[in-house]
């Protein structure tokens, strides 16, 4: 059985002159106990891993090169 994953990519909104967070904490939103959301972003999105930590979320960062970050939240 594998885990549930929540995949939000911010790289395009950003870069479309958008703003990810709504559409972030919609997805946070739906993940349970034991799940996960990951969020690709141009850089580490530090104010966003404050905000879920403050949630209850545990989390990963890991720079893929050029500048990109995958930031891998659990929920429990």
């Amino acid at each position: 059985m594998s885990m549930v994953t929540h995949v939000v990519d911010a790289r395009p909104i950003l870069a479309a002159g958008g703003e990810p967070f709504d559409q972030i904490m919609e997805a946070a939103a739906r993940v349970r106990d034991g799940e996960q959301l990951v969020v690709y972003a141009p850089f580490e999105p530090v104010p966003l891993e404050g905000v879920l930590g403050e949630q209850g979320f545990t989390y990963v960062a890991e720079p893929l090169g050029d500048g990109d970050w995958r930031v891998t939240f659990q929920r429990g």
